[in-house]
């Protein structure tokens, strides 16, 4: 499988921000994904599974640790309603395929970026829906080396989880939609994607919502109220257009994020009493990774 070395990890994630890493891999399907997963696990090497990076931060400095890139884990075969799709394809592209073809269900996820292993293993969602809603089973490859498929009610599907899946390697997964007329499909596709410019930064390098729901309210309004957006750390900033992102403005480092994530965090809970939770996941060896 492709190898390369010494690669800028923020090449590789929608933030813009990363260091240095020695080595990422690029298995081109399910089988060689399991097969190198495998061989680190048996030589007890730390390494790190990597979609389309859009709800990552990279530390700023060399990452030592093997990256395991799912990225040409590409294929997507439908028969009917039946759609089956790898780890690797992007999520917007296997939407709008979809749409294409008349199966619907999936609109309201038009716009969404990363990969659909990285979708299902957060159950991404917008608008109301959510990766998990026609979903019939994810294919893993476990803990304990076997290639398995776990149905949707065994999935542990959540807000912005999927319990089953946290220590499991998402390989694929297969959906039954509904079949439709493309054109409508296609009309609300635009509608969302309309939404998303006129309220999203989508002119900055961003990883998407920084945190979770909170219960009971909104974390983009409390971080607004407590008068957070516009604020700056270095090239970081609180969005000014939705107080939810915090954008790569001018060159940020991981440092900056992380230190404006700490500061909503601490006036939320100060202010309003909420613990705001992180949805953005930090890579192994980043400063304050949990």
């Amino acid at each position: 499988m492709k190898h390369l070395q010494n690669v800028p990890l923020k090449n590789y994630c929608t933030f813009r921000i990363g260091g240095v890493a020695k080595d990422i891999f690029f298995p081109e399907t399910p089988q060689e994904l399991a097969e190198i997963v495998l061989r680190h696990r048996a030589e007890n090497t730390a390494f790190w599974i990597h979609g389309g990076g859009a709800n990552t931060l990279f530390p700023d400095d060399e990452i030592l640790l093997p990256v395991i890139s799912t990225s040409e884990m590409t294929a997507c075969v439908r028969d009917g309603g039946t759609v089956r799709a790898e780890a690797g394809k992007t999520m917007d592209a296997w939407v709008l395929e979809c749409l294409r073809d008349g199966l619907g269900g999936i609109e309201c996820l038009s716009g969404i970026p990363g990969t659909l292993g990285g979708a299902l293993y957060m159950n991404a969602g917008a608008y109301g829906h959510e990766i998990s809603d026609h979903l019939v089973y994810v294919t893993i490859l476990t803990k304990g080396g076997r290639v398995i498929d776990i149905p949707k009610a065994e999935c542990g599907f959540a807000y912005r989880q999927a319990l089953a899946l946290r220590e499991a390697v998402v390989l694929a997964g297969t959906w039954e939609l509904p079949q439709s007329d493309p054109s409508p499909l296609l009309t609300k596709r635009k509608e969302i994607l309309a939404r998303r410019k006129e309220k999203q930064p989508l002119e900055f390098p961003s990883a998407g919502s920084v945190f979770k729901r909170p219960t009971g309210a909104y974390a983009s309004q409390l971080i607004d109220q407590a008068g957070l957006k516009g604020l700056r750390v270095g090239g970081a900033q609180v969005s000014e257009k939705h107080a939810g992102f915090i954008v790569n403005v001018d060159n940020a480092t991981c440092r900056d994020v992380l230190e404006l994530v700490e500061i909503c965090r601490k006036t939320v809970l100060e202010r309003f009493g909420y613990e705001l939770e992180l949805e953005q996941c930090l890579c192994p060896f980043c400063p304050d990774h949990k």
